[in-house]
């Protein structure tokens, strides 16, 4: 599988997908289509979404072709030269693949090859489960099942701290909650500005920040771009 999973569309004071760009386009070397899901999108439209998408990859030679454009999703996944999944709201995104069939479509397909990018909840839908998004759950889908393309679950937008003045949960203990529900999970806090491709069975996490780790029974520690990341494969 050929995989590149990213944390965060925008760096804060950056443009849409301006720090993944580079990442992106030597990821799709030799590819000039993607197709796009849009299906994350709620307050505005999977044309808008697809429009937003198709002017950043204009600067890298890539044409974006959204599927819900077309009449039968399933076959366009199974033509894809790529597959393009745009952040939002999980639960959202995750209902209307789960509608149309395209979990086990885009399993399949990626594991002959096709390379897949997905920022934010594009990147939770790779996991098991979506049961680790930080999204608020605004439509019901038919289960937290996901792609199952990675053995781990992800928690894009990894935040250490609570901001000043709030009482509730941390990130970190919500994870832990998890982690315990789910004990024989690992969980990878991505933090904004970094993202992980997995390439001939070698995963590799990208980027300046260190990714926090997470597995019942064990305190939670940090690896960094270079570090050995087997044991999540």
């Amino acid at each position: 599988m050929n995989l590149l999973l990213i944390s965060n569309s925008t760096n804060a004071g950056e443009a849409y997908l301006q720090y993944p760009i580079n990442q992106i386009a030597s990821f799709l070397k030799n590819i000039d289509e993607v197709v796009f899901i849009p299906y994350a999108a709620i307050t505005f439209s999977y044309a808008e979404y697809e429009a937003k998408v198709q002017n950043r990859f204009n600067e890298i030679g890539v044409k974006v072709r959204s599927i819900h454009r077309s009449k039968d999703p399933r076959k366009m996944i199974r033509e894809a030269k790529a597959i393009c999944v745009g952040g939002g709201n999980t639960f959202a995104l995750t209902k209307k693949m789960q509608e149309q069939g395209l979990m086990k479509a885009i399993l399949r397909k990626i594991k002959e090859g096709t390379p897949y990018v997905g920022w934010s909840a594009g990147s939770n839908v790779t996991c098991p489960t979506i049961c680790t998004t930080n999204d608020m759950p605004i439509v019901q889908p038919e289960s937290f099942k996901a792609i199952g393309a990675v053995k781990f679950q992800i928690n894009p937008h990894y935040l250490d701290a609570n901001p000043e003045g709030h009482a509730g949960e941390t990130r970190e203990q919500r994870i832990q909650e998890y982690i315990v529900a789910n004990p024989r999970r690992w969980v990878v806090g991505l933090r904004e500005g970094c993202m992980l491709h997995l390439s001939d069975g070698k995963l590799e996490l990208i980027g300046s920040r260190p990714m926090r780790i997470f597995k019942n029974g064990i305190e939670p520690y940090e690896v960094k771009a270079g570090d050995d990341l087997s044991f999540l494969l």
